[in-house]
């Protein structure tokens, strides 16, 4: 029997191939890929674990939200957002429409992205061209261990034109959700 040499990629090694979206459900349908995974630019990632802080600020964000959404939006909890080939989770969104629009397949951009980073920082930053790319207009990054908000707006091409950071202390209002205004020194109270 012969064996069957593998693509090769630049300078020699091993051709990457990349994921697309549709074969990411195939593989996760038949079990071949674990539930706790994203899809990032092609390839598959391992979620991690979620801590007793994260879950508090996810729940304090997601209270907030889900007593100022406007009408005719909804809130997505920890749910897959399509972007080219890529299908984050983000932690919390902001979708335009029902939930009963999205019967049939996942929302190909947000209104807003709300990611809590504890100890994914990195991560969760990768995710920001994925964002910029499929429009979502307001990401914001919650840095807990410092106690501030990245806040990305306007997105062109794969990247935001407009970032800033807010706290510790003070208020921050969404621009994209008129009534969505959080108190960074409650929020981030243990």
């Amino acid at each position: 029997m012969t064996a069957v040499e593998l693509p090769k990629g630049a300078a020699g090694e091993p051709q990457k191939w990349p994921l697309s979206v549709k074969a990411y459900h195939a593989l996760g349908e038949m079990g071949l890929i674990p539930e706790k995974t994203e899809l990032l630019y092609g390839e598959v990632y391992c979620k991690m674990p979620k801590s007793p802080l994260h879950i508090l600020l996810l729940m304090r964000f997601l209270q907030r939200l889900q007593s100022t959404i406007p009408i005719g939006m909804h809130v997505r909890p920890e749910q897959p957002i399509v972007c080219g080939d890529s299908e984050p989770e983000p932690d919390l969104s902001v979708i335009k429409g029902s939930i009963d629009d999205y019967a049939l397949e996942h929302p190909r951009t947000a209104e807003m992205v709300i990611e809590i980073c504890v100890t994914s920082h990195d991560f969760d930053r990768l995710k920001l061209r994925a964002y910029a790319a499929a429009g979502v207009k307001e990401v914001w990054l919650i840095l807990a261990p410092e106690q501030q908000i990245e806040v990305y707006r306007q997105p062109k091409g794969e990247q935001f034109a407009d970032r800033s950071i807010h706290g510790p202390g003070g208020q921050l209002a969404s621009q994209i959700l008129p009534k969505f205004e959080v108190d960074l020194g409650k929020l981030f109270k243990r």
